[in-house]
């Protein structure tokens, strides 16, 4: 899962994005609400954590963009803005949870966690084809309902294809989402995950493909269809 983080402070952004990477989250930090309205254009996100004091404006002006037009992303804000008046504010403004600065970065992870539990999110939690599951919640593949052991970027190419099943997926998408906005991947490191994933898949027996379209990306199918 990808999350967007908007803080201004540097120091402060480097161990919220290092912390969730570490608890095998992917995490994109910009410092501007400019650049969040941005980098929510570009790409797919789980979650959203708000810094309120940013440069160019108010970040409570995103949440309300954001929730006019009708994008229910989960957004945890957080603030050195301690008044009660305050935090009202935001989560009059749609808010889903409010954390205060200076903070532990486990309570932050516990919020975060709860978040994502949350039922908008848990629908289509368990995604399937053929023998094969992937519960992404607990980033679990399972074939014959068997579980079975995949790297955690083998795993988020396969929940990548398995949201779009049937379909080409660009090789650009895989980029944008394996790597974020960073883009700190090699030339070829999709092509090494989807190769993996692949060979693990056939190893255990998952009756499925994942094909190539050469120049453009590649789609998972069941076998022989």
């Amino acid at each position: 899962m990808r999350i967007l983080v908007l803080e201004d402070s540097v120091d402060l952004a480097r161990l919220v994005t290092e912390g969730l990477k570490t608890a095998g989250y992917l995490a994109d930090h910009v410092s501007t609400v400019a650049d969040g309205r941005h980098a929510l254009t570009l790409g797919h996100y789980a979650l959203v954590i708000l810094d309120l004091g940013l440069p160019d404006a108010d970040g409570l002006t995103l949440l309300r963009e954001l929730r006019q037009a009708k994008d229910s992303i989960p957004v945890l804000v957080l603030t050195a803005r301690l008044s009660v008046a305050d935090r009202v504010e935001g989560l009059r403004a749609g808010a889903d949870d409010y954390l205060a600065k200076p903070f532990a970065f486990e309570e932050l992870l516990a919020r975060i966690e709860a978040l994502l539990r949350r039922p908008r999110q848990i629908a289509g939690a368990t995604l399937s084809i053929a023998n094969l599951s992937l519960d992404t919640r607990n980033r679990q593949a399972y074939v014959d309902d068997k579980p079975i052991t995949l790297h955690l970027r083998e795993i988020f190419v396969l929940e990548i294809l398995l949201r779009r099943k049937g379909r080409v997926v660009p090789k650009n998408v895989f980029e944008e989402q394996l790597f974020g906005l960073s883009g700190d991947g090699s030339p070829n490191a999709v092509e090494v995950y989807v190769y993996r994933l692949r060979k693990q898949l056939s190893d255990h027996g998952a009756k499925i493909k994942v094909q190539t379209v050469r120049g453009v990306g590649y789609f998972i199918s069941e076998e022989g269809s």
